[in-house]
């Protein structure tokens, strides 16, 4: 089995050793906070599983943890890629995005942990559901006032 070793670190600690592991070709399991991703990923509950890219832009509906142009890191969805921008936005999110370079991304989620379930989000059913659910962005903010009195 591999050797697994679990640690608590602060972001600004966490990161750059995530990064690190990334980069040696380790897949890192991380947990995650907020709302953001709601309702693919639940924050406090949730975690993901992150793989480097190995150089590879990133593509639209993936997840991934980037470095964004105010300088935090987020775990966010890939909408767009053009003129070497990457576009990121929440699923949690009603509005806004956040931009990067292809060469702020430092790994792509390959699993969510759904509280002991691990699901891939590359599965058609899944992108199909992302799919959706951009398309369904004018009518987020009611589903989503809805889904978190339920939580």
């Amino acid at each position: 089995m591999d050797n697994i070793v679990r640690k608590e670190l602060p972001n600004g600690k966490l990161i750059p050793e995530v990064g690190r592991l990334l980069n040696e070709g380790m897949e890192v399991t991380m947990s995650v906070k907020g709302f953001s991703m709601l309702p693919f990923i639940v924050g406090g509950r949730d975690s993901v599983v992150l793989r480097s890219l190995c150089g590879k832009t990133p593509e639209p509906l993936d997840i991934v943890l980037a470095k964004v142009s105010t300088g935090h890191f987020v775990v966010h969805r890939v909408i767009r890629v053009e003129d070497g921008r990457v576009t990121l936005m929440g699923d949690g999110n009603v509005c806004g995005t956040e931009n990067c370079t292809p060469g702020d991304v430092l790994g792509k989620v390959i699993r969510i942990d759904y509280g002991g379930r691990m699901y891939d989000p590359d599965t058609r059913l899944m992108r199909f559901s992302a799919r959706f659910w951009i398309f369904l962005r004018p009518f987020r903010r009611y589903i989503l006032a809805v889904w978190r009195r339920c939580l």
